[in-house]
């Protein structure tokens, strides 16, 4: 369980794989937070606090993308430094990467608390939800900590190689969360609140466990006196590796969240419909999401160990990989739509139902863009050019975000036109990214010449 993967030997394919599955496990058991606190909340409280909470879904998806890509990018300078062997100066990457993302963390739980109530109002919830949201909100603000402790360690375990040990912890933790969950809104009747309290509570376990775990079993980790030092090089270079890559994850999620802001405008019933449906999204397309930050661990390690050859292997694998598992995802998605929509609304709710439906039919057909789009962001974040993983995603959010409120104002299309503004953006960036990659390949070798 302790034992870490050199991602820098042995056969590509198969340990790309044996690094990634333990990661794709584990983020999908990382949704079962919010699909858990969805499902009961939709079954046994009703539309609207179904509709309360999966806005609610969405805005704190884009506050946690801050910490997570803060988190990914010191982890994409964690591998390198563990690819090349440099183990001393690893663990002084590691005190400048705790301490700056720690001071951020701080900042924007404060932030939240103090402009709940512009918040709620910027993302136009109505009235009737308002107090359910505001309810949800102050309680699940408690976890950001728990968050940003849990992805720091999951991050740079994962960076040496080691994708088991957060997966254990997360499994804990989404056991936890079910159980409390129905304790909290059936037992105690807690409503919304319950919810929220239930996942903050999980999410601790998770990041303490994790946390004291690291600590006493990878002694190679634990940062001395020596090391607790704020070298403006590593600082510079950690700062920069993050900050752009939380600004690339950051970037993403707003504009999902001003895509939300729309869908908001469209009533109880289009929120209710895009909360379900947009789970069985995530659920959906998750594995090519962390197959694509494996990649990127998989791709920094060898960057760092300069071995080109293995990186252009590395990409075909990846590459092949990711199509055949956006096919049958794709396939499964668009036949079972409306069984999926039904885990999270009663059957007699067949307005929210037939709209789910429709999303899921015209994002599940495109998942391919996606996929393609998670190994663009991973390379680029891993051969030191974090700055185009944000090009790429203005590129993408952008179309998303202009596309869907263009297309949403015209009466005949309505709603259906924010659904196929999210796969338009995907494939333009999916091109940008390709043609940028074709001629720059020659720069890290990967020419094959």
């Amino acid at each position: 369980m302790t034992k870490a993967i050199d991602l820098t030997e042995g056969s590509i394919t198969r340990t790309m794989l044996a690094f990634a599955v333990p990661m794709i496990i584990g983020n999908l058991l990382q949704q079962l937070y919010n699909v858990a606190d969805t499902l009961i909340v939709g079954q046994f409280l009703g539309a609207n606090a179904l509709a309360a909470v999966g806005s609610a879904y969405t805005l704190m998806i884009f506050l946690t993308s801050v910490l997570l890509g803060l988190c990914m990018g010191s982890g994409a300078v964690f591998s390198h430094r563990y690819g090349a062997k440099q183990t001393e100066v690893l663990k002084k990457s590691v005190y400048v990467s705790f301490v700056w993302i720690s001071v951020t963390t701080l900042l924007l739980n404060v932030a939240v608390f103090v402009f709940i109530h512009p918040i709620i109002s910027i993302l136009q919830v109505p009235a009737e939800l308002y107090s359910l949201m505001y309810d949800y909100l102050r309680v699940i603000f408690w976890g950001i900590g728990f968050t940003f402790l849990y992805n720091f360690y999951a991050s740079l375990l994962r960076a040496i190689g080691n994708s088991m040990v957060p997966l254990w912890f997360l499994a804990v933790a989404v056991l936890l969360n079910i159980i409390l969950d129905f304790l909290f809104i059936l037992f105690f009747n807690w409503g919304v609140e319950g919810a929220g309290w239930a996942t903050v509570i999980s999410q601790a376990v998770s990041a303490i466990g994790l946390c004291f775990y690291t600590f006493l079993k990878f002694p190679e980790l634990r940062i001395g006196r020596k090391d607790m030092r704020m070298e403006w090089k590593t600082v510079r270079e950690i700062a920069s590796y993050s900050a752009l890559t939380c600004a690339q994850q950051s970037v993403m999620n707003f504009g999902i969240l001003m895509v939300q802001g729309l869908i908001n405008s469209f009533g109880t019933t289009v929120m209710a419909a895009f909360a379900a449906a947009v789970k069985i999204d995530s659920f959906a397309y998750m594995p090519v999401q962390d197959f694509g930050n494996a990649f990127s661990t998989f791709i920094a390690q060898n960057f760092g160990a300069r071995k080109s050859d293995r990186i252009r292997k590395g990409i075909r694998s990846a590459i092949t990989i990711t199509i055949v598992f956006c096919i049958v995802i794709s396939t499964g998605v668009i036949l079972f739509a409306r069984p999926l929509m039904l885990l999270f609304v009663q059957p007699h709710e067949s307005g929210i139902i037939s709209i789910g439906v429709q999303y899921l039919h015209i994002e599940g057909t495109f998942y391919f863009g996606i996929g393609c789009l998670f190994l663009l962001y991973g390379f680029y974040r891993a051969v030191r050019k974090p700055g185009m993983s944000v090009i790429l995603t203005f590129i993408s959010l952008g179309t998303r975000v202009l596309l869907a409120y263009a297309l949403a104002a015209i009466p005949s299309i309505g709603v259906t036109g924010v659904w196929w503004a999210i796969p338009t953006g995907w494939i333009l960036a999916d091109l940008t990214g390709l043609l940028y990659y074709r001629k720059t390949r020659h720069a890290y070798h990967l020419s094959g010449e």
